[in-house]
């Protein structure tokens, strides 16, 4: 899958945005970018992907996941709310089962 960002009307947009987001939750902008994250939490098997739903447990409802920060220790997955224009992102630790796979 090609690197997105949705509602970002081109690719040009997607990447103001990408920065803007890795900008505001202090995270390194990767040229490897994150399309899909799965991880354990409490014992659940979680998951979600850039463009589709974060997990209901972080209350974040019907808001898509706009970009997966690779942040060394950890992982920030970010919603509109968690990450991109308010608020700090979802944060999943590295190992314990997390799995990232990446755009093309």
């Amino acid at each position: 899958m090609k690197f997105f960002i949705p509602a970002a009307k081109d690719a040009k947009e997607a990447e103001e945005v990408y920065e803007a987001v890795a900008k505001f939750n202090n995270a390194p902008i990767s040229v490897r970018r994150i399309c899909a994250l799965a991880w354990k939490h409490n014992g659940m098997l979680m998951s979600c992907e850039v463009g589709g739903e974060a997990p209901s447990y972080y209350g974040t409802h019907d808001e898509p996941v706009v970009a997966i920060l690779d942040c060394g220790n950890l992982y920030k997955v970010c919603t509109t709310n968690r990450g991109v224009i308010r608020g700090e992102a979802i944060l999943v630790g590295k190992g314990n089962g997390s799995i990232s796979t990446y755009f093309e």
